[in-house]
């Protein structure tokens, strides 16, 4: 089995999921035990700093948004780029957190990019795997860029990616433009 961690999954049209529709999730942890992976297309409506208060009582000036991590109810947790931070590297310089002091330091700094999940996506031990083989997810590796970007056409960009990496070598070109029409 290779690992799908640090790689993005779009949901495919094919997907029967409402939770996933048009999703792109990105993948913290992959092995036969399970998977755990993290919406980034979900932006709730309410700020860190209105999560924050409600949950610990303390007031913090950070307007950022919290995001839906997916189905399942846990801890909230972050992705960022706080290597001091860090309880597991997903990858290249790209970090996750979900003890209550490291999510602290996280909200608590100035200097972006991060991302706090409520919630996250959780599959056990080869139901990713049947997923994958029903069509239902379309992979690709993730980027920096992409993570910390803005959520409203994501799944497009990386549904997109996907479809210039297949393409590309099939059609033996070193470049393939957006507009095809403009070849």
């Amino acid at each position: 089995m290779t690992s799908l961690q640090g790689h993005f999954l779009a949901a495919s049209p094919h997907l029967g999921d409402p939770n996933f529709f048009r999703t792109v999730v990105l993948m913290i942890k992959h092995d036969a035990q399970g998977a755990l992976g993290l919406v980034l297309t979900r932006p709730m409506q309410e700020t860190v700093a209105e999560l924050w208060q409600r949950v610990t009582a303390e007031t913090i000036a950070n307007t950022g948004s919290v995001h839906l991590g997916g189905p399942v109810n846990g801890p909230l947790v972050a992705i960022h780029r706080m290597a001091s931070a860090a309880e597991a590297e997903v990858f290249d310089g790209v970090y996750f957190s979900a003890h209550s002091e490291q999510i602290s330091r996280i909200v608590h700094q100035t200097k972006k990019p991060y991302l706090l999940f409520a919630g996250y996506s959780g599959w056990s031990g080869g139901q990713l795997e049947a997923e994958l083989e029903q069509g239902g997810w379309l992979i690709a590796p993730a980027t920096t860029e992409l993570v910390f970007s803005s959520t409203d056409d994501l799944w497009e960009r990386v549904v997109q990616s996907i479809g210039l990496a297949v393409l590309s070598p099939a059609i033996r070109t070193k470049h393939v433009p957006e507009d095809p029409t403009l070849n």
